[in-house]
């Protein structure tokens, strides 16, 4: 069969139909075909990818992992090609559910104020905000944008550069007055240094060492935490060192809440933020579009 000759539109939609029905038959209701014609579609899908994309029984439909992972692609397509139509049938007004989602000292200093007016610009579009400090996979998760921090790994993924921010260790007076101001790297190992409950990217404290060098710090405590905000208000709340970029914390420090430490041995390294969305491969949706300038005009991270 020549490739201009296939309806991939049209198997991904009999594909999708069939995982999300569980079953040929009633998949076949829906689309108003035949069970066999479904079959004979799905079986010439997986022979033209050279793979197996579902385990059949005489009772059960089964995805395979390859049939996993087709089913995600399919579905972000569908939905694209159906939020195009709509916006062409609309005059291209911006509409439909946008899921953000943003780790959480961001999003509660950042985000969060700023999406009134966001919703008063574009009413049409339904907001899906997620806070939250775990990574998730934007295609397995419906996610259009996703707010992240730090270096980026290589993906299919594209990334706006929201701005940066130095990193910095603090603590609060009243937990420096019991338990005095640490004034080398080696007096970390004497305070209670927070940690978070999940892998991330940067696990340790870098300091600059007295031969020119970095220190790596493992940051060892009675606590660990899974959300940067959540670890603010431990820190405010004089429980140990936190270590933080300075973007969510500054008001803080000019309030005289918390207290920077160990700033002479500071190595300088900064926190990116990035908005990252699925790449120019795939249709760019209206919705996502404004969100994405919308940050750039309104999101000022120095």
């Amino acid at each position: 069969m020549a490739r201009q000759d296939i309806n991939r539109a049209f198997e991904m939609m009999v594909f999708v139909t069939v995982v999300e029905a569980g079953a040929f038959t009633a998949a076949a209701r829906k689309l108003e075909l035949t069970p066999s014609a479904v079959s004979k579609l799905v079986n010439r899908l997986e022979a033209r990818l050279g793979a197996r994309l579902l385990q059949r029984s005489t009772r059960q439909l089964h995805t395979t992992p390859e049939g996993d992972a087709f089913y995600v692609q399919s579905k972000r397509i569908l939905d694209d090609i159906d939020g195009a139509e709509r916006e062409a049938a609309q005059g291209a007004a911006p509409r439909g559910r946008l899921r953000i989602n943003c780790f959480v000292p961001f999003g509660v200093r950042h985000l969060l104020p700023i999406l009134p007016e966001f919703a008063r610009r574009h009413p049409a579009i339904v907001l899906d905000v997620v806070v939250s400090d775990a990574v998730v996979d934007l295609l397995e998760d419906r996610t259009d944008i996703a707010i992240r921090t730090g270096k980026l790994k290589e993906s299919n993924l594209v990334a706006r550069k929201l701005g940066d921010g130095a990193m910095v260790v603090v603590a609060s007076p009243a937990y420096l007055a019991r338990h005095g101001t640490p004034q080398t790297v080696a007096d970390l190992h004497q305070h209670n240094l927070l940690a978070f409950n999940f892998r991330c990217q940067n696990e340790t404290w870098p300091f600059l060492s007295s031969e020119g060098g970095t220190l790596q710090i493992a940051p060892q405590g009675n606590t660990q935490i899974s959300d940067g905000d959540s670890m603010r208000q431990l820190v405010l709340a004089g429980m140990g060192l936190g270590r933080f970029s300075r973007l969510h914390v500054q008001p803080d420090i000019d309030q005289g809440l918390l207290v920077p430490v160990l700033e002479a041995f500071n190595p300088g390294d900064r926190e990116t933020v990035h908005a990252v969305f699925v790449g120019p491969g795939q249709q760019v949706p209206a919705r996502v579009r404004v969100m994405l300038d919308y940050l750039l005009e309104q999101v000022k991270l120095g």
